[in-house]
């Protein structure tokens, strides 16, 4: 049967254990084991839990006899400790940061490996939820405050029981379980089991596996259908055949595969699965379908709720995870990914805590602080795959250890690619006509190699070429918060000249559009540069999926890309780089495709019939190039009431960006009419452009209201409705009173700029809690377009070199 590990006998240094405030935040302190229990600390602990697919059972311990709480009842697969200063995942695995070189040894570590005898990768370990146990055992003398990390294993079989190794001070037998069984039993209170609230938090872990396991492929397959119904499949885009154009979208591709590591340690795996079994079933295909729009397991048409589990993940085979077994071939278990989608991406450890990348931060020079924050490099662990063999425990009680976190950057992470990418960029670079164009696909080259972008930003900002390229890490969004790191992408356009004259009368226009802006003298900027815009025709996109507003770091510009759909989930893409000056990106042909199949149908659902025919894409369009501008309109830098010197933005914090769309948008529609008095514009734009915007609110409004530039949407339609701009007729259609809106216009133009100049934060609070809702005429209309099936939006498909796709 199993085969037992003797405990040495030996002097040893008692186990430390972190001590943790009432909110599970680090003291600064550690404790011995011991006296952590006996003091009732709170401290923080791992369990892990096997779970074999093909039979639904786990796997449970029974813990011996000679332990100081629970003694001889049936448990979890493993558990154990935190040491202080080691990490969730590395405790879990067995990959313990022991410090055994500075004299340490520790009694009691009850991780995967010490206590069965598994070795598995990291990918094996999917972190379910973290809960808090407290309880009293041994007449008082052991008090548990213990936050516990949850992990499952998926396994695709029982392990053999003759594959195990026990530790014969924690564990005296192995037995697998139907989970159904052993939810009963802890429900029950079964004195043979450790007690679990299976009614509380920890339940949760078998409503997922219930959840997981419902074994009806034909519902999960219309899910899936319904999903990818929302998106209208637009193709062919451009028909452009020079070979330097042929390299970067190779290199495109690259970006690509760079995105899949960044997201999640396991996604290309997860990808490479999905495309390998595509073709065994319906849902099997859908599933590779709908992962191709997104390029994740989480939806971004539905707040990156998951559309997959590790249940439909890549299987693995360890043949040496244990000890060998005759006739066994091995453990075959799935690679896993979280529930939800990771704030840090792949650029941090997954069990790294926020306190720990403070204190190591916080330790580091001016220079390594720049790198542990700036954009272009991962933070990794020393110790990560090894196996005890990570320093940074020492005997100091007061917490005083050496850091195992350390700064790695993009060109040594992504060697193997970047260097690829070069070499296809300098060759393209050599083919291009364009000087301009030549030098930034060079430095873009360089920048892969020596990880330094300054360059390449500055060639990037300068581009005046037909062939409109961006290639690199830009966009920051992924890592929220504090959206340090940059994700890798490509947007391939060609200029189009035609949009040229439209953006020249914005550009000439500006500085009259400030100083005549609807607001006190005290509170106008006097802007003097307006922003550069490009409009192009997308022709291949690649790598960061979109949100609705993307946080991008380059020297010198500002880059906004709207209305363009992504390979991976939702629309109107904006690149925000900490400079005054801004160049915003247009990426027209996916406008064009926006309008006809998203915007119209939406139109004849909630626009009233006889408006319906206001709708106009040019009108449309004139208000993204005007909004663009208008960013860089209205206050910015500001002076207090009290005389001190601020920033909007400052004054601001998180409602900034929500203010700032409003803005934008709000004083786009000002400037339009006034451009229109002005005999600049032509009349005839004035009442499409309202239609349209009407149409515009609805269409980013299926989006909820968790971005920024949506809660600016809901304000002004509620703003505009409440004057009675926006009007709801009895067959629940909406209809635009022209001479109101006018007037809510410029009075919420009037209102959000004063509140800006002022820097009054508790005003702008006030606008946003009451106007950014989801008020009954817009949920009604929402209703509507989801019972009609009208598409949420577009997913391209770009047809040219087909080899390529």
């Amino acid at each position: 049967m199993h085969q037992v590990q003797k405990s040495q006998v030996m002097a040893a240094s008692p186990e430390l254990l972190d001590v943790l405030s009432k909110d599970g935040q680090k003291t600064g302190i550690s404790k011995p084991r011991g006296d952590v229990h006996r003091d009732g600390d709170y401290h923080r602990a791992v369990r892990v839990l096997i779970f074999a697919e093909n039979t639904q059972q786990m796997l449970l311990q029974k813990r011996t006899d000679c332990k100081e709480a629970w003694a001889g009842l049936w448990d979890i697969s493993t558990s154990g400790h935190i040491s202080a200063g080691s990490s969730s995942l590395a405790t879990a695995s067995g990959r313990h940061n022991s410090a055994d070189n500075l004299g340490l040894c520790h009694e009691d570590r009850r991780e995967l490996h010490e206590e069965i005898g598994i070795k598995l990768p990291s990918d094996a370990f999917e972190f379910m939820f973290s809960y808090l146990e407290q309880s009293v055992t041994n007449d008082g003398k052991y008090v548990n405050n213990e936050y516990n990390d949850v992990y499952l294993i998926t396994t695709l079989d029982p392990i053999p029981l003759d594959a195990f190794t026990l530790q014969e001070s924690e564990v005296s037998g192995m037995k697998y379980l139907f989970w159904e069984d052993y939810r009963r039993l802890l429900a029950e209170g079964d004195p043979g089991f450790v007690p679990y609230d299976v009614n509380g938090q920890y339940g949760t872990l078998f409503e997922i596996i219930s959840e997981r396991y419902k074994g009806n492929v034909e519902e999960r397959a219309m899910v899936l259908e319904k999903q990818l119904n929302r998106y209208c499949h637009l193709t062919g885009l451009a028909d452009a055949d020079k070979e330097a154009l042929g390299l970067l979208i190779k290199t495109a591709k690259i970006m690509d595969e760079i995105f899949s590591q960044q997201v999640w340690c396991s996604n290309p795996c997860l990808r490479d699965w999905l495309r390998e079994h595509a073709d065994e079933s319906r849902l099997d295909k859908l599933k590779w379908m709908y992962y191709q729009i997104n390029g994740t397991p989480w939806s971004a048409l539905d707040e990156n709720e998951p559309f997959l589990s590790t249940a439909d993940s890549a299987i693995k085979l360890l043949p040496d995870a244990t000890k060998p077994v005759n006739g066994w071939k091995g453990l075959e278990y799935r690679a896993a990914f979280p529930l939800s989608r990771p704030h840090g991406a792949n650029f941090y450890p997954r069990d790294m805590e926020k306190r720990e990348f403070e204190l190591w931060n916080d330790s580091l020079s001016d220079d390594q602080k720049m790198q542990a924050t700036g954009s272009f490099h991962t933070v990794r662990r020393q110790s990560e795959g090894m196996l005890d063999d990570a320093v940074f425990l020492s005997n100091d009680i007061t917490n005083s250890y050496v850091h195992d976190l350390y700064s790695n950057p993009y060109s040594q992470e992504y060697q193997s690619l970047l260097a690829e990418a070069a070499d296809l960029l300098y060759k393209a670079g050599n083919l291009s006509s364009s000087p301009s164009l030549t030098r930034f696909l060079h430095s873009n080259a360089d920048a892969f190699e020596s990880n330094d972008y300054h360059e390449s930003h500055i060639a990037w900002t300068e581009l005046d070429s037909k062939l409109d390229i961006t290639i690199g890490p830009y966009e920051t969004h992924r890592d929220t918060p504090p959206q340090y790191k940059a994700t890798f992408k490509a947007i391939i356009g060609i200029r189009d000249d035609e949009a040229a004259c439209k953006v020249k009368l914005f550009a000439d226009n500006f500085q009259v559009l400030d100083k005549n802006l609807p607001i006190d003298e005290a509170y106008k900027s006097n802007v003097t540069n307006a922003a550069t815009i490009r409009v192009v025709n997308l022709v291949y996109r690649a790598g960061s999926e979109p949100t609705e507003h993307i946080h991008v770091k380059t020297p010198k510009k500002h880059v906004t890309s709207l209305f363009c759909q992504d390979l991976k989930g939702t629309t109107s893409v904006s690149f925000d780089l900490p400079n005054d000056q801004r160049l915003t990106l247009l990426l027209k042909n996916v406008a064009k495709a926006k309008f006809k199949l998203l915007f119209q149908p939406i139109t004849n659902v909630c626009v009233s019939e006889e408006q319906r025919g206001l709708l106009d894409f040019e009108s449309l369009y004139t208000h993204v190039i005007c909004r663009e501008y208008c960013r860089a309109l209205g206050p910015h830098a500001i002076t207090l009431g009290n005389g001190q010197k601020s920033s909007v933005r400052m004054e601001m914090q998180e409602l900034h960006s929500a203010l700032e769309e409003a803005k934008a948008s709000i004083v786009g529609l000002w400037a339009i009419r006034f451009l229109t008095d002005k005999d600049l514009l032509p009349e005839k734009l004035i009442k499409p452009m309202y239609v349209s915007f009407l149409t515009g609110c609805f269409h980013s409004l299926r989006f909820g209201l968790k971005k920024a530039h949506i809660q600016a949407q809901a304000l002004l339609f509620n703003y505009l409705s409440e004057k009675g701009g926006i009007v709801l007729l009895p067959d629940e259609t909406f209809y635009v009173d022209f001479d109101k809106v006018e007037n809510g216009v410029e009075s919420l133009s009037r209102e959000i700029l004063t509140v800006q100049g002022r820097g009054d934060k508790a005003a702008a609070k006030s606008l946003l809690d009451k106007y950014s809702v989801i008020s009954q005429p817009l949920r009604g209309a929402l209703k509507k377009l989801e019972m009609l099936q009208v598409p949420v939006d577009i997913a391209p498909a770009f047809p040219i070199w087909p080899e390529m796709n």
